[in-house]
């Protein structure tokens, strides 16, 4: 080591990882939940807070409260790509700090203007953006982790890393409602001990790893692979489901079954689904992540059957448990697409660009699977503003699910996959 650089690393080799690299691994793995957590929970931040706006004394109409939650999974989703490459350029101990300290922004404009109901909308829109510098976390954690783990392993660490992460979802949307209790101003002031805490941690218990710092020009390589876009539009499927259905289930079912609980119990549905996320990891691991992946969308789709016949008889527990199988299958399957992502690179590439190329690959997958949480609220919206039912839009995702489930068996499930590419049907993928 040098300060808090390490400048050799090879989990490959069972004798370094025994000795040396679990143990900081670990610890990296650790800290980097940590704040990965803290910007899951400021990015959805919005999803709970939009519930209790109307209460608070804030005229907005059902439409402007639905752009609320989906900007700043746009903005979340457009940060991923540049801090995917900022691990590259300043290394991920370093930049985990920078990023943990960018969360200080939109925690602080929500208290500011949650204190006024004469606060215009188009504030609250500028703050709702801001929270998607929590989403761009992710893609630098996940990039970063991806390096310090062997590849026997990475699929199970890179699972409970994001699953730590999206935790934070579920934690935001059961802590916004009791601190708000205090005043709306605390939906944010709450947040602020915590994401300075956890940069500190960062800047002293973290590492950069030299070989992570691999240079624009050899991650950029995965721009041009065929597999980097085939595994990015899956993971909208995967993904873009889970954040999509989180940043909108409180505002969903508040819209849908007026008088129930359940803008207070939505927190189960990223609870679940982030708990299923590294379970999907570790059946991809065992059974292969396409398989597992293929497996996901099945159950999405019987998720969405299941919400669509909640929805007819206006049975809010059906559509509950609809919903809560829609979070596991979405969480399962995040984790599944995950672990392909290095198996194909792996299998595909020369060992010392398939590294680079695969924590390049994760970071573009969760930037455009994150738009999938910009899609599914507006598709919501749309739906209830012209028909007055979300049903148009469970419909809709319904045939999406169909289309990527066929685009997993054409790309990675058909039986003529060996003859095709020897490479990919034999490996774990």
């Amino acid at each position: 080591m040098s300060g808090r650089w390490i400048h050799r690393w090879d989990p490959e080799d069972p004798g370094f990882w025994a000795a040396t690299g679990r143990r900081v691994a670990t610890r990296n793995l650790v800290f980097s939940i940590f704040v990965e957590h803290l910007g899951f929970a400021v990015w959805l931040l919005w999803s709970a807070v939009v519930v209790l706006l109307p209460k608070a004394g804030f005229p907005f109409t059902v439409d402007q409260l639905f752009w609320l939650v989906a900007v700043p999974n746009l903005v979340g989703a457009t940060l991923r790509l540049p801090y995917t490459f900022a691990v590259s350029a300043f290394g991920g101990r370093n930049w985990t700090v920078v990023s943990a300290l960018l969360l200080l922004l939109p925690v602080g404009l929500l208290a500011v203007l949650a204190a006024d109901p004469a606060t215009p909308y188009g504030l609250f829109l500028l703050a709702a953006a801001t929270a998607g510098l929590g989403g761009g976390n992710f893609a630098s954690s996940m990039a970063n982790i991806s390096y310090f783990y062997p590849e026997r392993r990475k699929g199970f660490a890179l699972g409970v890393n994001a699953a730590g992460g999206n935790l934070g979802v579920a934690v935001v949307q059961l802590v916004v409602p009791l601190a708000a209790a205090a005043g709306l101003a605390y939906a944010g002031l709450v947040w602020l001990p915590l994401v300075a805490a956890a940069a500190v941690c960062a800047y002293f218990f973290m590492d950069n790893l030299a070989v992570a710092t691999a240079g624009f020009a050899s991650q950029a390589r995965a721009l041009k692979r065929k597999h980097t876009w085939v595994m990015s539009f899956l993971y909208i499927g995967t993904f873009g489901s889970f954040i999509g259905y989180s940043a909108a289930f409180p505002l969903v079912v508040k819209t849908a079954f007026a008088g129930s609980a359940a803008p207070y119990v939505a927190f189960l549905g990223p609870l679940v689904g982030s708990l299923a996320r590294p379970v999907g990891g570790w059946l991809s691991d065992r059974y292969g992540g396409a398989r597992v992946t293929a497996w996901s969308f099945v159950a999405m789709a019987a998720g969405v059957a299941g919400a669509l016949a909640g929805l007819r008889w206006h049975a809010f527990p059906m559509f509950l448990g609809a919903f809560l199988l829609l979070f596991v299958a979405s969480g399962t399957g995040n984790g599944s697409t995950y672990r392909m992502i290095p198996a194909i690179f792996a299998a595909q590439g020369a060992p010392e660009n398939a590294r680079p190329e695969a924590a390049a690959c994760i970071g573009i997958a969760s930037a455009v699977g994150a738009f999938g949480g910009f899609l599914i609220p507006r598709g919501f919206a749309m739906s209830i503003s012209q028909t007055g039912s979300v049903a148009v839009a469970l419909y809709a995702f319904l045939g999406g699910y169909a289309v990527f489930l066929v685009t997993n068996w054409w790309f990675y499930r058909r039986r003529v996959l060996a003859a095709r590419a020897p490479s990919l049907a034999h490996s774990r993928i």
